[in-house]
C-alpha cells in the first residue's frame, strides 16, 4: 500500500501537472566557455520564451493510485531471451523488470516527458585555428561555436575566412562577392540573436555591408538584417529577404548614423517570433535602443540557420576590406521539433546485482520503489542538461560543492574545441580516492564540466552508487574511466554488440542502458575502438530511440540533435556507429 505521507505527496502532485523546468532564459547560464558564463535575461517580456530542458510529470489521477496498490503476493516470471530477465507483476500488470547479473531495475510509474530545446550560447571566437599553410582537409575556417555547433563558410575563396583570438575574420578581397558564415543548425524557428562586428575601412567607390542572417536556407534563400556602410561614412539598416536570388526589402532603409569612422563596432539584433520580424542596430558605446527600428511580418522561411554575411558592392575600390566579428550571441531560440521523450519507465539501482532469485529482500526493495517519484537514474541524468539549476551537496565528501546542474563538456583548447578529460569529481572541484587507493586531484579548468564517460560515471557512480575505477580496471566490478574500456569491462551484463556487419539490433534495449559508439574515429567501421558513451532514454514521439550523452558539439550533456541526432535509428552518425549496449 502507499504510505500516508507518500499518498499526501502524490495528491499534492496530482493537483496540477508537475512540470519541473530545468531552466529558462532568465535563469540559464549563457553557454560560452562553460556553465559559469554570465546570465543574460531578455531585454523585454515579449522575447520568445525557450526553456532549454525540462522534465514534466503528468497529473496523477485515480488510476495511478490503483496501479500502485500491489497484490499481497507478486508474481515473478523469467522471460525468454538473453540476457535473462525476471518480470514482476501485480494483478496481471508489470510493475518491475530485473535483469539477471545487473543492478538496474525498470519500474512502471507515472509518465514523464523529457524535453530539450535550443540553448542560449555565445561565440566570442576565443580560439586560434590552423594557419593557411595546412592542407585543406585539416583546415577549419571558423571552427565550432561553443554550444552553437560548427560554422560553415561559403564563397568565393575559403582563405578569406579566418579566426584570430577574439574575432572571426572575413576578408572582402573581390568586389560584388558575398561571403556567408552560418551555423549548421537548420531547424531554428523563433530566435533572438545578435552580432557585433566592425569594418577596418570606410569603403570607396561603392558600399560594403554586413548582415545578420536568419531563416537561412542557403546563399540564395534567407532573411537578413543588413548594415550598409556607405562611402559617405553613413550607416543604413535594411531588413530584406532573398528568394532564389531575388532580393525584396521588407521595410524602407533607415539611416542610423553619419560620420562613422573605420573600426567602429556595430551590433545588429534580430528577434523573430512566428511571422513577426523585429530588428535594430546600434554602434559601440551607445545604449541599446529601447524600440525596434523595424517591425514587420513575413512567413516565407519558417525555419533555418542563423549566421553572418559580408558583401563588397561592385565598384568598391579600396579592397581588401576586412570585417572582424567579435561576438555572435543567441539569447533564445526554438527548434522546429524539440527533442521530446515520454514514457512511464523509472530506472533504479539495486545495492548488488540481481542473481535471478526472487527473495524477500528483493521483493521488499521493489515494493518500496513502486509508485515512488523520488529522482531515479533518468532524472539525475536530465539534471545536467542545459538550464538545469545548480544543486549543492549537504553532506558527504562533496559537501558544499555543486553535484547537479548544467554541465559543459570540457575546457576549451587553443582552437576553441572542448577538451576531453572532465571526470565526475572534477565537475565538483574535489579530489577523489578510489577503492584501489588511487587518488586523483581536482582540476580547476574542468570545474562544471563532464566528458561523455565522466557524465556516465557521475550519474551511475556518484549518484547511484555503482563502484568507480580510477582507470581501466578489468575486474568488471567498477565503472572504468574511459568509454573504450567500458565496452569490455563495465559491471553488469552485455545486452548486444555489433557483429561487424553493422550496428546491433538491440531488441532488448531498455531505459537506463549504456549505449557505446565508434563515433569520433572518422570512419564507419562498427568494430573499431569505442570512443563515446551515453545513457538510453527511450522512444521519442516518432518512435525513434533517443539517448543522453555529453558531447563536444553541444558543449555538454544533450538529448537533442546539434551536430548529429541523439538517435539510434535512421542514418545518422550514432545510428550507424552503435557498437555495444550494456546494462549496469
Amino acid at each position: 500500500m502507499v504510505s500516508p505521507s507518500r499518498r499526501r505527496l502524490l495528491v499534492s502532485l496530482a493537483a496540477s501537472a508537475a512540470s519541473v523546468p530545468l531552466g529558462g532564459p532568465a535563469t540559464a547560464a549563457v553557454r560560452a566557455a562553460g556553465p559559469a558564463a554570465s546570465v543574460r535575461p531578455f531585454a523585454t517580456s515579449a522575447a520568445p520564451v525557450s526553456t532549454p530542458s525540462s522534465v514534466t510529470l503528468a497529473p496523477l489521477d485515480a488510476s495511478h493510485f490503483v496501479s500502485v496498490t500491489l497484490d499481497a503476493a507478486l508474481t515473478a516470471t523469467v522471460l525468454p531471451g538473453t540476457p535473462a530477465r525476471t518480470e514482476v507483476s501485480s494483478g496481471g500488470k508489470r510493475v518491475a523488470l530485473l535483469t539477471h547479473g545487473a543492478r538496474t531495475v525498470v519500474l512502471a510509474g507515472p509518465p514523464r516527458t523529457f524535453s530539450e530545446d535550443k540553448s542560449p550560447f555565445v561565440d566570442d571566437f576565443r580560439r586560434t585555428l590552423p594557419d593557411l599553410s595546412v592542407p585543406d582537409s585539416e583546415r577549419r575556417y571558423w571552427g565550432t561555436s561553443p554550444g552553437g555547433g560548427s560554422w560553415s563558410t561559403l564563397g568565393p575563396v575559403d582563405p578569406d575566412y579566418s579566426v584570430v583570438p577574439g574575432a572571426g575574420v572575413i576578408a572582402l578581397t573581390t568586389d560584388n562577392a558575398s561571403r556567408h558564415a552560418s551555423l549548421r543548425d537548420d531547424e531554428i524557428t523563433d530566435v533572438d540573436v545578435r552580432s557585433v562586428a566592425r569594418f577596418d575601412k570606410v569603403p570607396t567607390g561603392q558600399a560594403c555591408s554586413y548582415a545578420l542572417s536568419f531563416g537561412y536556407q542557403d546563399t540564395h534563400n534567407n532573411y537578413r538584417a543588413r548594415l550598409s556602410f556607405l562611402t559617405t561614412s553613413t550607416v543604413e539598416l535594411r531588413v530584406e529577404k532573398e528568394v532564389s536570388d531575388t532580393v525584396t526589402q521588407l521595410a524602407p532603409a533607415l539611416t542610423l548614423a553619419t560620420g562613422v569612422s573605420a573600426g567602429t563596432d556595430w551590433t545588429i539584433r534580430v528577434r523573430r517570433e512566428g511571422a513577426r520580424i523585429q530588428a535594430k542596430a546600434w554602434r559601440a558605446g551607445a545604449a541599446e535602443p529601447s524600440a525596434w527600428a523595424v517591425d514587420v511580418s513575413d512567413s516565407t522561411f519558417t525555419k533555418g540557420r542563423v549566421g553572418l554575411r559580408a558583401l563588397a558592392n561592385s565598384g568598391c575600390t579600396n579592397l581588401p576590406v576586412t570585417l572582424r566579428v567579435s561576438r555572435f550571441q543567441v539569447d533564445a531560440a526554438r527548434w522546429d521539433v524539440p527533442a521530446n521523450v515520454t514514457h512511464g519507465d523509472w530506472v533504479r539501482v539495486l545495492s548488488r546485482p540481481f542473481d535471478g532469485s526472487w527473495t524477500d529482500e528483493v521483493e521488499r526493495t521493489v515494493r518500496g520503489w513502486v509508485g515512488s517519484t523520488a529522482p531515479d537514474v533518468l532524472a539525475h541524468a536530465a539534471m545536467f542538461l542545459a538550464g538545469a539549476p545548480a544543486v549543492t551537496a549537504g553532506a558527504g565528501p562533496a559537501q558544499g560543492r555543486q553535484v547537479l546542474g548544467e554541465a559543459g563538456y570540457g575546457s576549451l583548447d587553443p582552437q576553441g574545441f572542448p577538451q576531453e578529460g572532465a571526470d565526475f569529481h572534477e565537475y565538483m572541484d574535489i579530489g577523489w580516492t578510489f577503492e584501489d587507493g588511487v587518488h586523483t586531484g581536482p582540476s580547476s579548468k574542468q570545474v562544471g564540466h563532464l566528458d561523455c564517460s565522466g557524465y556516465t560515471r557521475m550519474v551511475y557512480g556518484y549518484h547511484m552508487g555503482v563502484p568507480l575505477a580510477a582507470g581501466q580496471d578489468t575486474s568488471r566490478l567498477r565503472i572504468p574511466r574511459q568509454s573504450r574500456h567500458m565496452a569490455d569491462y563495465l559491471p553488469g551484463v552485455r545486452v548486444d554488440r555489433t557483429d561487424g556487419a553493422g550496428p546491433p539490433a538491440a531488441a532488448l534495449l531498455q531505459a537506463g542502458d549504456l549505449v557505446l559508439f565508434n563515433a569520433d574515429s572518422g570512419d564507419d567501421n562498427p568494430t573499431a575502438t569505442v570512443d563515446h558513451v551515453g545513457i538510453y532514454l527511450g522512444g521519442d514521439a516518432a518512435g525513434r530511440r533517443c539517448f543522453l550523452s555529453s558531447r563536444k558539439t553541444a558543449n555538454g550533456p544533450t538529448m537533442a540533435g546539434l551536430g548529429g541526432a541523439s538517435l539510434l535509428d535512421g542514418t545518422g552518425t550514432y545510428a550507424r556507429t552503435l557498437h555495444t549496449v550494456h546494462r549496469v
